[in-house]
């Protein structure tokens, strides 16, 4: 196209493109042809399609993706180029899939590890960092599950799938709320009680005997000291 080719005021190019009328029942067919492709190519990249995607499947999406748009509205480009480009995606997905399953090493760079982000009801503020991941976000899925301190949380896993895991403690233990501290509607805050025996660091959720002075967090060494909760 040149440059004197380019108008503000063509709206018939704009919206229409340059590719005569007859294309767009072409598109028609061009759109069915692959839209069947990638129901095949679905089905065989399995039923984890239908879920969470890994690293490797999210790449074959994105692929998959840049590849179908070309071959659906693109006079100039033919069907068969991007179905090949799709089978291509494909065995690159199966190939890789198989060698991460004979290779661990493999498979931890491919599909990534599993982070623990609480033990023993303290936060690991240095992975939450790391994933980036607020203190907020975690507590958002906490509350989902209906944990409302983290003294009732053993374990939190960020899978490598980028779900969570949550494993509870056999019995709740004073922690730090994961209720919002902006929500003024005490029925909510009545679920909880404190307990003023012990101290929590509101920044990791490390819980101590109340003294006059704690001082610095013995985990974290934030200075940032609230009232445990049960």
């Amino acid at each position: 196209m040149k440059k004197s080719d380019i108008q503000l005021d063509d709206w018939n190019r704009i919206l229409w493109g340059m590719a005569p009328p007859i294309f767009f029942l072409e598109v028609l067919f061009r759109t069915l042809i692959i839209y069947f492709f990638l129901l095949v190519m679905m089905r065989l990249l399995g039923k984890r399609m239908n879920g969470q995607l890994s690293i490797t499947e999210m790449g074959v999406m994105l692929t998959t993706g840049a590849i179908l748009s070309p071959s659906m509205q693109a006079p100039d480009r033919g069907i068969g180029l991007g179905i090949f480009a799709m089978i291509c995606a494909l065995l690159y997905q199966r190939l890789t899939t198989l060698w991460g399953f004979k290779n661990k090493n493999v498979e931890m760079l491919m599909q990534g590890t599993t982070t623990v982000l609480v033990r023993d009801g303290v936060l690991d503020v240095g992975e939450l960092m790391r994933n980036r991941i607020s203190h907020q976000q975690l507590f958002t899925v906490l509350r989902t599950e209906k944990y409302y301190n983290l003294g009732e949380v053993k374990r939190v896993y960020l899978e490598a799938s980028g779900l969570f895991s949550i494993y509870p403690e056999k019995e709740a233990r004073p922690g730090l709320s994961t209720l919002p501290p902006n929500v003024s509607d005490t029925s909510i805050h009545a679920i909880q009680r404190e307990v003023v025996e012990y101290v929590v660091c509101c920044n990791c959720g490390k819980t101590v005997e109340k003294k006059t002075h704690p001082g610095p967090c013995p985990h974290c060494q934030v200075e940032d000291w609230g009232t445990a909760i049960l």
